[in-house]
């Protein structure tokens, strides 16, 4: 769930959540949707409750500023129907990180500092606002800053790693073979008899520098789904090699 009316307005691209997207299948998650929802705490709390009835696991992004239009704890915390509390060490955590910066921490920085029971935080080394790992009944919500350096920071060291223990069944890789000088149906004319095969699953894609061929396969573990792609790979490459760039 990407959070933040800017989205909406087409005022800002959204590069958080294909960020997200290419990171779960090599982990064995399957992306089920992807929302953009705006900063009205209805509206989020009808996301997460619609997200969560759905799915094990859900990943929000934005909304953890320390402004009023800030929403993503207060929805949380309304959909788990808890109440937010200060935490003392992330006040303190929030109190230094304004003191290196030789200014006073704003009273409406607090709001940064809250969790709910349910929740733990995930520290932010890029920014002053902690995420959120919310776990109950077997569903996990993980709260995420929206600014994409500090996502992708917290995702490698707070929640991927976490993630990993809950992995459960296979993982997916993808080998990308990029083409010019021959269009879709050529293509799939020379190479039709690749796109039924039990153990891998080919897609085409047109973009502007030519055609892209996508090979994927889901195994247990990375190196043996890259043993199920290589002969695929190996066939396309006899056929159409001279037009792979």
């Amino acid at each position: 769930i990407s959070i933040g009316t800017e989205l909406l307005m087409g005022e800002l691209a959204d590069t958080n959540a294909p960020y997200l997207a290419a990171q779960l299948p090599p982990m064995g998650i399957e992306l089920q949707r992807i929302t953009q929802t705006g900063d009205d705490i209805d509206m989020l709390v009808q996301a997460l409750q619609q997200a969560s009835q759905r799915s094990d696991l859900v990943l929000t992004t934005g909304g953890l500023g320390p402004t009023e239009d800030d929403l993503t704890r207060e929805s949380i915390a309304k959909l788990m129907e808890e109440t937010p509390y200060v935490d003392p060490q992330l006040l303190q955590n929030l109190k230094n990180i304004f003191r290196q910066r030789s200014s006073n921490m704003p009273e409406t920085n607090v709001k940064q500092a809250t969790l709910i029971n349910s929740a733990t935080s995930l520290n932010n080394s890029m920014g002053t606002a902690p995420g959120w790992w919310v776990e109950r009944k077997g569903k996990i919500i993980v709260a995420m800053p929206g600014p994409p350096g500090e996502l992708h920071r917290m995702w490698e060291r707070e929640v991927e790693p976490k993630l990993y223990s809950y992995r459960r069944g296979m993982v997916t890789v993808t080998r990308s073979l990029k083409t010019f000088g021959l269009g879709e149906g050529v293509l799939n004319e020379k190479m039709s008899h690749l796109f039924h095969l039990s153990t891998t699953s080919l897609g085409m894609y047109a973009q502007a520098q030519g055609v892209h061929l996508r090979i994927r396969a889901s195994a247990p573990t990375s190196n043996e789904a890259q043993i199920l792609i290589s002969p695929i790979e190996e066939e396309i490459r006899g056929l159409v090699g001279d037009y792979i760039w």
